[in-house]
C-alpha cells in the first residue's frame, strides 16, 4: 500500500523566497561594488564577488524550486524533487570557485600593497548590504526548516556566511586603515576565502548526501519508529524499515505483520491507520507498506533490500 500526505504548504510557493534571495544580492553587489571602488580594498572587493556567487545561486535556485515543483509524471513517478540537490551541489562549487578569486586576489594584493581611501563611506555602505543580507538570509533560513528545502538551506548558509564574512572585512578594513598596515587587507580576503570554502564544503557534500538517497533525519525516524511502536498489539509487529530524503519529500517502507487467519479487508484497514499515523506524524511523507503472516517463515527471511521471494515456489 502507499500513502503520501503533501507538504504543509505547496512547493511552488518557495519560488518567492528564491526571488527575495535575488533582489537582495542585486541590492548588495550594488552596495558592496560601490564600497569597493570607494576603497579599493580588496578585502571589501572579495565580499562583492562573494554577493556575485550569490546572484548566481539564487537565480539557480529559482530555476530548480519550480522543476521540483511538478507533479509526478510516467517518466518521474516519484516526483522530481531530486532536482534541490543539483541546487545546492551547484551553489556549493561556485562558492568554492569565488573563494579561489579572492585568494588571488588577495595574493596579488599582497605582493603589490595599495593604500586605503574613504574608508568611512565605504564600510557605512557595506554594513548596509550586511543588514540587507542578514535579514534575508533568516528568513530564508526559517523557510528551509519549515518545508525541509535543501536549497534554500544552502542559500540561508550561503548568505550567512557571506553576513560573517562581511563583519569581518569590515573589522579588518577599519583596523588597517588606522594602523596604515597594508598587508592586512589582504590578509583578511585569505582569512574571507578559507571561510567560504569551508562552507562551500559542506554545502557540496550534504547535496552528495542527498543524492545517495540518505535516510531522514534522526528525529522524523524517531517520531515514524513511535507510530510503529504504538502498533504492537494483538500481536502485530514489524521490520524492514527503511527510509530516503528527496528534497521536500520524505519515503517510509515497512513490512507489516499481522496473524495469518486475518481477513484481508482487516489488514487493509490496519495500514490504512499506520500510514495515515505517519503521514500526520511526518508530514511530506510517501508511506509504502507491504503485508506478511506472522506464521510464515519467509516473512521472516525476505527483510533485506534484495528480497529473497522466488523460494516460496520451490
Amino acid at each position: 500500500m502507499n500513502r503520501t500526505k503533501p507538504p504543509p504548504s505547496p512547493i511552488t510557493s518557495l519560488t518567492k523566497y528564491a526571488w527575495l534571495s535575488v533582489a537582495a544580492a542585486i541590492i548588495t553587489i550594488t552596495l558592496k561594488s560601490g564600497a569597493y571602488y570607494m576603497t579599493g580594498s580588496v578585502g571589501l572587493l572579495s565580499d562583492a564577488l562573494e554577493s556575485v556567487v550569490n546572484l548566481a545561486g539564487a537565480i539557480i535556485a529559482l530555476s530548480v524550486l519550480s522543476i521540483a515543483a511538478r507533479p509526478p509524471d510516467d517518466d518521474h513517478a516519484f516526483g522530481h524533487g531530486k532536482a534541490e540537490y543539483f541546487s545546492s551541489g551547484a551553489e556549493g562549487a561556485m562558492i568554492l570557485v569565488a573563494a579561489g578569486s579572492i585568494a588571488l586576489a588577495a595574493v596579488d594584493r599582497l605582493l603589490h600593497p595599495q593604500a586605503l581611501e574613504r574608508v568611512g563611506l565605504g564600510l557605512v555602505v557595506t554594513g548596509i548590504a550586511s543588514v540587507v543580507n542578514l535579514l534575508t538570509a533568516l528568513a530564508i533560513r526559517n523557510a528551509a526548516k519549515k518545508h525541509s528545502s535543501i536549497t534554500l538551506d544552502a542559500n540561508a548558509r550561503h548568505l550567512m556566511t557571506d553576513v560573517w564574512t562581511s563583519a569581518g572585512v569590515i573589522a579588518g578594513v577599519a583596523v588597517a586603515s588606522q594602523t596604515n598596515w597594508r598587508p592586512l587587507d589582504p590578509i583578511i580576503a585569505l582569512i574571507v576565502a578559507a571561510n567560504i570554502i569551508r562552507e562551500g564544503v559542506h554545502i557540496v557534500r550534504a547535496s552528495i548526501a542527498g543524492l545517495m538517497d540518505t535516510a531522514i533525519s534522526s528525529d522524523d525516524h524517531q517520531k515514524v519508529e513511535a507510530v510503529l511502536d504504538g502498533f504492537k498489539v494483538n500481536q502485530v509487529s514489524y521490520h524492514a524499515l527503511r527510509t530516503r530524503q528527496a528534497g521536500q519529500r520524505k519515503f517510509v517502507s515497512v513490512h507489516i505483520l499481522v496473524p495469518g487467519d486475518w481477513t484481508v479487508q482487516k489488514g487493509h484497514e490496519l495500514l490504512e491507520q499506520i500510514e495515515g499515523a505517519i503521514c500526520a506524524a511526518v508530514p511530506g511523507t510517501n508511506v509504502l507498506t507491504h503485508l506478511e503472516s506472522l506464521e510464515d517463515p519467509a516473512s521472516w527471511d525476505d527483510i533485506a533490500l534484495d528480497r529473497r521471494i522466488g523460494r516460496r515456489t520451490q
